[in-house]
């Protein structure tokens, strides 16, 4: 209090001589005259009060400040976002919320108005906080689509600047708007494919919570039913040629598609085809393989992904390339290469069963030509491939409906006890080595 007297004496000397006018009226800092005072004053008293978060006392002083004084300090509006906020929280009714919400919005329109031009925050940063807070306190708003159009500017003006709420709170809306309006399709998956991008640089830069708001955002977007190949082919095909020269562009579009599951259109293709000129990437590669595969080019996409798997680092997208390229070996009956193959998928991405259900399938198939006179062998076979239906069904519970079944069809295949019996070469529960490419120890039941 001491310090203000002395403040407030200063000024009464300085410019007692002068009529009393308030910022808001000449467009000064303080204003001037016993109007100056009042404002210095009301900016002294709400401030402790703020800062300790006692906000019902610091509103009546804020308040004045802020309508009498508003180019006085950007702090003003840092407070007065806070204790407004605070207010819409303790609303007890909806009238009532949505008018603090108004009078919410029009703070982060006047600091606008005032520090819009602030290097630190900018309009683009401030339109940001609009955004968020907008969506986190209209209750009553469902789809929140007011925040879109300044979250979007905030967006596209600070891209990797901006904070990473920011970032997953535009993309949200986009989504909200879309599930309201199915019109709003295009604008949410070029909002999803900007948004990524701004946070792939923030996690470059080591941001661990962009890594987090990828990954949601990714996963809402697969799920959204927004992307589907047909939209995925209609958006891409001329933006795909436009940029045949533009590898970044290409790459942006390859991710996508892939992302969602859209490799088997002409626009992915093209960006593979286009992209593998420029810059030799596993995607692209990928993609390549994709449409030799398409074209019943096999002995190419076996090619292309065994480039794919010489480039790629993730080991889990590694392991997807080493599981097309055993699939596309078992249609060929180059059964040994394809489990050679398929093992190396189920190396590099534990929990993933699929690869042992094919190396089973593949056993299955391979029973008559590896014994091809004696039906009893080719029975025991199928021992080896129950052999590896239950290592599917153990590494991954999730084809346990699948393996069930294969595992029931199989075993319909073994031999007789009385079949076992009479054969030289078999004794229940002994071990038993299948023989040709196969080479498996498996026991007899």
């Amino acid at each position: 209090m001491k310090k203000l007297i002395i403040v407030a004496a200063a000024f009464i000397l300085g410019i007692g001589n002068m009529s009393a006018q308030k910022g808001v009226e000449d467009g000064s800092k303080y204003g001037h005259g016993e109007d100056s005072i009042r404002c210095i004053t009301n900016l002294s008293l709400y401030q402790p009060y703020a800062k300790s978060k006692n906000y019902k006392d610091a509103y009546e002083f804020w308040k004045l400040a802020y309508d009498e004084c508003p180019a006085s300090s950007r702090d003003l509006y840092l407070y007065g976002a806070r204790i407004i906020g605070w207010q819409i929280q303790q609303a007890k009714d909806a009238a009532t919320q949505q008018k603090k919400l108004d009078e919410l919005m029009a703070v982060y329109d006047q600091r606008i108005k005032y520090f819009g031009d602030d290097p630190k925050y900018p309009k683009a940063w401030v339109l940001g906080r609009k955004g968020l807070d907008y969506v986190t306190y209209s209750v009553n708003d469902q789809v929140k689509a007011p925040a879109y159009p300044w979250l979007k500017e905030s967006v596209t003006e600070l891209c990797d600047n901006s904070e990473v709420g920011v970032l997953q709170f535009f993309v949200n809306v986009s989504y909200l708007m879309f599930k309201n309006d199915p019109a709003h399709r295009d604008n949410y998956i070029q909002d999803v494919m900007n948004t990524t991008k701004c946070l792939d640089a923030k996690i470059d830069a080591g941001d661990q919570t962009a890594e987090q708001a990828k990954k949601s955002i990714e996963g809402m977007f697969a799920a959204s039913g927004a992307a589907d190949c047909e939209t995925l082919q209609r958006i891409y095909a001329d933006k795909v040629e436009q940029n045949k020269d533009n590898l970044e562009a290409l790459q942006e579009a390859l991710t996508l598609m892939r992302k969602v599951g859209c490799q088997d259109i002409d626009a992915y293709f093209a960006a593979s085809n286009y992209a593998h000129k420029i810059a030799p990437t596993s995607e692209s590669a990928a993609g390549l393989a994709q449409q030799a595969l398409k074209d019943k080019n096999y002995n190419q996409a076996i090619k292309y992904l065994d480039e794919a798997i010489g480039m790629e680092s993730d080991n889990e997208t590694k392991g997807d390339y080493y599981f097309a390229a055993a699939a596309i070996l078992s249609e060929l009956n180059q059964f040994s290469k394809a489990r050679q193959y398929a093992l190396q998928s189920a190396e590099l991405k534990p929990g993933f069963g699929k690869p042992y259900l094919l190396i089973a399938t593949m056993y299955a198939k391979s029973a008559p030509s590896i014994y091809p006179d004696d039906r009893v062998l080719q029975q025991v076979v199928y021992y080896a491939a129950v052999d590896k239906l239950e290592k599917a069904r153990q590494v991954d519970p999730s084809l346990a409906n699948d393996v069930n079944k294969a595992i029931g069809s199989y075993r319909a295949q073994f031999p007789r006890n009385e079949d076992i019996f009479m054969h030289g070469d078999l004794e229940k529960g002994k071990p038993f080595t299948v023989g040709g490419w196969i080479q498996e120890r498996t026991t007899i039941r």
